[in-house]
């Protein structure tokens, strides 16, 4: 009787940790009930020091699972506001914030929040932020639900099929169409573009799908022809707003 007792103090003690847990460390706990289950079973005959150890054990591991399934994003995208006050950003992010809310009809607030995920993400890549703003202009408008006929999606219309463990980090492929993780994977595929190809031009037609065509449509020279509007927006310069860029239709072989 003694030993039955003791075993269900030590199971009501061990699902009580258990769950406690789950609930803090992690929004998925059903998924890992697997886990707790055997765990549970193996307590049924285990020492308390043992039990004890092992519910160390599982708790750190939860706090490392946790850890490695959040990658480059801080929270779910649906948790994420992306949107920022302009007033917030430093002079030239705020001056590309409204030239690009004016140009593109585009609110300044979500803007502003890509203008300021392009300063950040640029210098990881060692990439213009103007540039990343620039082909995110050309590709589509600043639509981040955009999609071509070829599959192209999202703010950089990136391939999703072609590039879809890029976005394991963010939740899936379904992060195509979330704008921070679009725009981090776009970027990152356009930096291979660069290297790949030698230049930014050639990386550029690389990127659109044209590298064994003749020419990219005239694809290269928009976006070099925004980038340095966008320079000039940033470094504090009049840049009338002029017409929108349309969004272009990939080729079948974008990178």
């Amino acid at each position: 009787m003694k030993t039955g007792k003791r075993i269900r103090q030590s199971l009501t003690t061990l699902t009580r940790n258990v769950v406690d847990g789950l609930f803090q460390i992690t929004h998925n706990g059903f998924a890992l009930l697997g886990l707790a289950v055997v765990f549970v079973g193996v307590t049924l005959t285990a020492q308390p020091e043992i039990r004890q150890a092992g519910e160390l054990q599982l708790i750190d591991w939860l706090k490392d699972r946790q850890e490695s399934l959040s990658g480059l994003v801080s929270g779910k995208a649906t948790d994420r506001v992306t949107a920022a006050d302009p007033k917030d950003l430093p002079k030239p992010q705020a001056a590309l914030a409204f030239w690009l809310s004016r140009k593109y009809n585009i609110a300044p607030e979500p803007l502003s929040a890509l203008v300021a995920e392009a300063f950040e993400t640029g210098p990881r890549h060692k990439m213009d932020p103007a540039l990343i703003l620039a082909v995110v202009a050309v590709e589509s408008g600043f639509n981040p639900f955009a999609q071509s006929p070829v599959g192209a999606q999202g703010l950089m219309q990136v391939m999703t099929q072609v590039h879809g463990d890029k976005y394991a980090h963010f939740g899936g492929k379904l992060a195509a169409f979330d704008p921070v993780a679009n725009m981090r994977v776009g970027v990152r595929v356009l930096q291979e573009c660069i290297t790949r190809a030698g230049s930014l031009e050639a990386g550029l037609k690389l990127y659109v799908g044209a590298a064994n065509m003749g020419d990219d449509g005239g694809y290269s020279a928009k976006v070099l022809a925004e980038y340095a509007r966008l320079q000039a927006v940033a470094q504090g310069r009049p840049v009338p707003v002029g017409t929108t860029a349309a969004v272009r239709t990939p080729g079948p072989d974008k990178a």
